[in-house]
């Protein structure tokens, strides 16, 4: 297998790489699955029909099918629209977010009005967190030494509520597997000498935690 696994570019680079450097992968995530990890669509999905079905009760054991009728009539509308706007904004968010990994770093770049381009050195990546789920896809939790990043440049593409210390995260991941095998060895590549050994590279394809010392 070549080391490249390289999908069309979905976003230039704002300056031309450096000599010596180049793409070893680079997609975005997969909107679906980053609308319910990032944007929580699911749960609030759940809880506005939660409320619709507790409004439409109330409203039929008070005034029977007509009430329940007249309830649904104004309180299903509201429903539906928040969370085709919230979808919608996930799906913007997905498309514009673009995560790469090159044989020196990470690069995140996210943002709808204003972009963001994060640069994340593999000699900054302390550790790297693979986490899979039941549709297939996955994420990977980067544990980052040195200055303290921006949550807000970050967002969405962070681990949610962690202010104090934000965590970059590639999130919604097709095959994250062979994405995280790409990382591995790239970072192995990149500190021969302190990189993550063999049996850290095998945690992290699998999704159990691991350490690469900077």
């Amino acid at each position: 297998m070549s080391e490249t696994i390289r999908v069309k570019e979905l976003k230039p680079f704002p300056e031309p790489l450096p000599e010596g450097e180049h793409v070893l992968w680079q997609h975005s995530p997969t909107w679906r699955p980053y609308a319910r990890r990032v944007f929580q669509l699911d749960r609030i999905a759940l809880y506005f029909l939660f409320i619709v079905a507790w409004v439409g009760l109330s409203a039929f054991f008070n005034g029977g099918m007509v009430a329940l009728l007249k309830a649904m009539s104004w309180s299903i509308p509201p429903a539906l629209g928040v969370l085709l706007i919230l979808a919608s904004i996930a799906w913007l968010y997905a498309r514009t977010s673009v995560y790469t990994i090159t044989n020196k770093r990470i690069v995140i770049q996210s943002g709808l009005a204003f972009e963001t381009f994060t640069n994340l050195p593999f000699s900054k990546v302390s550790s790297a967190d693979l986490k899979t789920f039941k549709d297939g896809t996955g994420d990977i939790e980067l544990t980052i030494t040195g200055h303290r990043l921006l949550y807000s440049m970050l967002w969405p593409n962070v681990r949610l509520l962690r202010l104090k210390r934000p965590v970059p995260m590639m999130r919604a991941l097709q095959q994250p597997h062979q994405v995280a095998e790409t990382l591995g060895r790239a970072l192995s590549n990149d500190q021969p000498g302190e990189a993550i050994s063999k049996q850290d590279k095998q945690a992290l394809d699998h999704g159990m935690p691991t350490n690469a010392t900077s």
